[in-house]
């Protein structure tokens, strides 16, 4: 398990990103601890594989 600030550094992005997804629920599964959050590495990997672009999706403008 790891802190938000710990997936901000992963992902590179700002930590306030990361609690923005939580409020959202935009970002990956989370845990919560009392008033800790934690993300388990199983959750950021599933979150980041359905993130990711098809490129053969995208469309050419004709």
């Amino acid at each position: 398990m790891i802190s938000p600030r710990e997936l901000a550094e992963m992902l590179g992005v700002p930590v306030q990103t990361v609690y923005d997804w939580n409020h959202l629920g935009a970002g990956p599964r989370y845990s919560r601890f009392g008033r800790h959050v934690r993300y388990a590495i199983a959750d950021i990997e599933a979150w980041v594989a359905a993130s990711a672009v098809d490129r053969s999706d995208r469309r050419r403008a004709a």
